[in-house]
């Protein structure tokens, strides 16, 4: 359920569930790859001790899938 409620809600996730969705993933597969990305930036604020920011992420997020 987190994995599908952060595609819904989170700008990031959104956009990578969406790009994902259109390369022909299956969609379980798609909720399984968001799941693991929040766990990561979950991970990352934990980590950090900062909020998250979306702009941050995102930059980071499209440089390391290639976009």
């Amino acid at each position: 359920m987190p994995g599908l409620v952060a595609r819904k809600h989170n700008p990031v996730l959104r956009v990578f569930g969406d790009r994902l969705s259109a390369t022909g993933l299956a969609p379980k597969a798609v909720v399984g790859a968001v799941m693991r990305k929040l766990a990561h930036l979950i991970y990352g604020v934990i980590k950090s001790g900062q909020p998250f920011d979306a702009n941050f992420s995102g930059l980071v997020l499209d440089y390391q899938d290639g976009i």
